[in-house]
């Protein structure tokens, strides 16, 4: 009872904390210093997303890396030694902190706007650009965060949800955040414009077991084509597409891949084969709508996560440095 109680209270002050960063965090934060921020950023992005179409699941995966460690405060694009310099983080593409340099860059050449937008609310609004740029929904985009002064290695560590997690551990991963598994679920299915490389999923088609080298939960002829994308000693800087039918599109085709068992990570998979998180797959997968109302919603809540706001932190002028 005791520990039941006291898992209320950490829950209720989640809910308190959450609600007064929601307070200070507007969709119209910028109407008086910078009332066409929005435009200037669409602007970069969609010149940048033009040039190469990695610029989406890059700068979206920069925002969710960003978010999961020390909040959505733009401590991801701090210069080395840094958050960039973790295992988990060298994977980035270089595209996502191009993407937030020239809009940053596109910003502060308006003289009403200049140092006056913060790196992190341009990593949100360029989240939102490429997630439009690549078919999926438009949404408001709150705005208002501050950019945070410190970045190390090992904060990243334990912080970020990992390919071979099952349910429980990504449930609890993201419950930190105040997220739900259905907010879970939601930012996995972004994974329908995301690629990988093949040492973050080569034990699932070679060495899974030793009486079984391919992952049972993973469609046999889909696990025959991955490993002819990815052989035994493949460069490790080849990269596939997680979704196989329509990579470039952000749609619910994800979800649909993994009810055939074509999910490319265990985390991915395992969505479906786990009873307690099929029902929610199934319902994103015979349902666009349903998907995308539920990402948007997922994505708000994310770009809340631990913001600085009111004279937290700083405007960095340079989104590499501290001012």
């Amino acid at each position: 009872m005791k520990n039941q109680r006291s898992f209320s209270i950490v829950a209720l002050l989640l809910i308190l904390f959450s609600s007064s960063v929601f307070a200070q965090l507007q969709t119209n934060f910028y109407r008086k210093s910078c009332p066409n921020v929005e435009t200037i950023v669409r602007n970069a992005v969609r010149q940048k997303f033009q040039q190469t179409f990695v610029t989406a699941p890059a700068t979206l995966r920069l925002f969710f890396h960003d978010c999961f460690v020390r909040g959505c405060d733009a401590s991801i694009l701090l210069a080395s030694p840094s958050e960039k310099d973790h295992p988990d983080d060298k994977s980035l593409a270089g595209d996502g902190f191009d993407t937030v340099a020239k809009a940053k860059q596109a910003v502060d050449r308006d003289p009403n706007c200049r140092n006056k937008v913060s790196c992190a609310d341009i990593l949100a609004l360029a989240t939102r650009d490429v997630v439009v740029l690549t078919g999926g929904p438009n949404y408001p985009v709150e705005l208002g965060r501050r950019d945070g002064r410190l970045s190390t290695v090992a904060s990243v560590q334990h912080s970020l949800p990992q390919p071979s997690f099952k349910l429980d551990q990504l449930n609890t991963m993201f419950a930190r955040h105040g997220l739900s598994q259905t907010d879970m679920i939601a930012l996995s299915g972004a994974h329908t414009i995301g690629f990988a490389h093949c040492g973050k999923f080569s034990k699932r088609i070679y060495n899974f077991s030793p009486k079984r080298p391919i992952d049972p939960t993973l469609n046999i002829r889909y696990a025959l084509q991955l490993r002819q994308m990815c052989p035994i000693r493949v460069d490790p800087r080849i990269a596939i597409n997680m979704d196989p039918t329509s990579p470039n599109t952000f749609d619910n085709a994800y979800f649909k891949n993994l009810q055939k068992g074509m999910g490319l990570f265990t985390s991915d998979q395992v969505l479906f084969s786990d009873q307690r998180s099929r029902s929610t797959v199934n319902s994103f997968a015979s349902n666009e709508a349903t998907f995308r109302q539920a990402f948007i919603s997922a994505i708000t809540k994310l770009g809340r996560v631990g913001v600085k706001t009111g004279n937290a932190g700083e405007i960095r002028r340079d989104c590499s440095r501290v001012n």
